[in-house]
């Protein structure tokens, strides 16, 4: 019978070879391999099996062994680490049958694969989606693999690095590590590699790929990176499916399991998600509502702005929010304020503001601050529309008549706007939330207010429990 058997022989560990391979290797009139690897498949051989073994890199010369002798009418089984079909000799053997049109019949028996033997030797590191890169670029472009790397962080896989380091491979892992923090992945997320899997000289460490070592690392360590989801915990790494959080989102209301799905979204698409909490908390309430991932840039907060003010609703020092126009007002969640005991309040409807604007020939949003100020000096200040309005609580900060509480700077236009967020950064005592730029609107600043009445949510990425 003219037969080939590719068959992967595991990471090393006599426990971890298959039954059906075991049973080929003892009918094999032939085995072909890389010669380290007789060592692990030696005792299964009959005593008159002839072993062909080749060097490093002859993985050609192999598969062209092999059919041969396969076409002399004997049992041949090509060995390969791992699984044959994950960078091992099961396509080449097909492929070289197909071009000899031979009539050899080939069968792939499957094996334990090193990454994952190096998987349940972390804990459960690819417990979700995942992808294998090589960085070995002796048959691949190295652009080519580049472009699989960014398309891996980008696309939030847990990622298994196959070929790290050789001697001549030096900086391919340096690489790696920097396109994936370009790509915005956390330096903290979990690392975890395993040398000689299942082997004696195994050796198991976890870290975090900002900390990784890759001196410590060879060609024959496998890596595993998290996914934003991963953790580490009792020693062992673990990449959750998803089913636990889910059990949790399925009592919550409809409205709010989409809003918590896209601020997940969102901060895995983050370029830099090593920031503030009270501050990414802010920035995902922005991108949220205006989809726009430049609030990365425009978005300016006062250090611990978002924390301060909300320890002061919850502390009953902060009771009123004032708005420049009615829509920032109608944003503002009304669940969130009968909750904490806010009034949310603008002027532009008070029967003195278009006499107030007419005497004094300025904007009725100027006219409402003016009135907001002599009854709330001490609110908090939402702008969404009318720079003329900051402008207004500017001048009247300088002359001693306003004390905000906190101000969000987020008007939006073409005149005025940039200077009246100029104009309010000099307050450096007075908690800050600015949308630099001409951007800005009514449901910027109503979300950016929302953000703060629900920062307790913050830390458990929990958002909309008042809609």
């Amino acid at each position: 019978m003219k037969k080939i058997i590719v068959a992967g022989i595991g990471p090393g560990h006599p426990d971890d070879m298959t039954a059906a391979v075991t049973k080929a290797l003892g009918q094999a009139d032939v085995v072909v391999g890389y010669k380290y690897y007789f060592q692990f498949v030696a005792p299964y051989l009959r005593h008159d099996c002839l072993c062909v073994d080749t060097g490093m890199k002859r993985e050609r010369q192999r598969a062209r062994q092999a059919l041969d002798l396969a076409q002399e009418g004997r049992v041949v089984v090509v060995i390969s680490s791992g699984d044959a079909g994950i960078y091992g000799m099961a396509p080449l053997i097909y492929e070289m049958a197909a071009q000899q049109q031979t009539q050899v019949e080939v069968e792939v028996l499957p094996g334990i694969s090193a990454f994952q033997k190096a998987a349940s030797l972390l804990g459960a590191p690819i417990g979700h989606d995942l992808c294998l890169i090589s960085l070995s670029d002796l048959m691949t472009p190295w652009e080519t693999i580049e472009r699989r790397i960014r398309a891996a962080a980008m696309g939030d896989f847990v990622t298994v690095v196959y070929n790290p380091k050789s001697e001549g491979r030096y900086w391919q892992l340096y690489r790696l590590r920097e396109v994936m923090l370009e790509e915005g992945k956390d330096p903290q997320t979990p690392v975890g590699y395993v040398r000689q899997a299942g082997r004696p000289e195994q050796q198991v460490k976890l870290t975090t790929l900002a900390d990784m070592d890759i001196e410590d690392i060879d060609m024959l360590t496998v890596i595993l990176i998290g996914n934003s989801q991963s953790y580490l915990a009792n020693g062992k790494m673990i990449t959750p499916r998803g089913y636990y959080r889910q059990q949790e989102d399925d009592a919550l209301k409809p409205g709010q399991q989409i809003m918590i799905q896209s601020f997940r979204t969102i901060e895995g698409e983050l370029k830099n998600r090593d920031i503030p909490l009270d501050q990414k908390w802010a920035l995902l309430h922005a991108i949220h509502t205006t989809a726009d991932f430049e609030m990365e840039r425009l978005l300016r907060c006062d250090p611990g702005a978002v924390s301060t003010l909300y320890e002061r609703v919850k502390n009953g020092q902060l009771t009123t929010i004032v708005t420049d126009v009615t829509m920032v007002t109608s944003g503002i969640r009304k669940g969130a304020l009968a909750r904490l005991g806010i009034e949310a309040i603008c002027y532009l409807a008070d029967p003195r503001v278009p006499e107030m604007a007419a005497a004094k020939g300025i904007t009725r949003t100027q006219a409402g601050i003016r009135l907001a100020v002599e009854e709330h000096p001490d609110a908090l200040f939402a702008f969404g529309n009318a720079p003329t309005a900051l402008l207004e609580l500017c001048d009247l900060i300088r002359k001693g008549k306003a004390h905000p509480a906190g101000i969000i700077a987020a008007p939006v236009g073409f005149v005025h706007v940039k200077e009246s967020k100029h104009a309010v950064k000099p307050f450096t005592h007075i908690p800050k939330i600015i949308v630099e730029g001409r951007k800005g609107g009514s449901n910027l600043a109503a979300t950016l207010c929302n953000a703060i009445l629900c920062y307790d949510d913050a830390a458990q990425l929990k958002p909309g429990r008042d809609l």
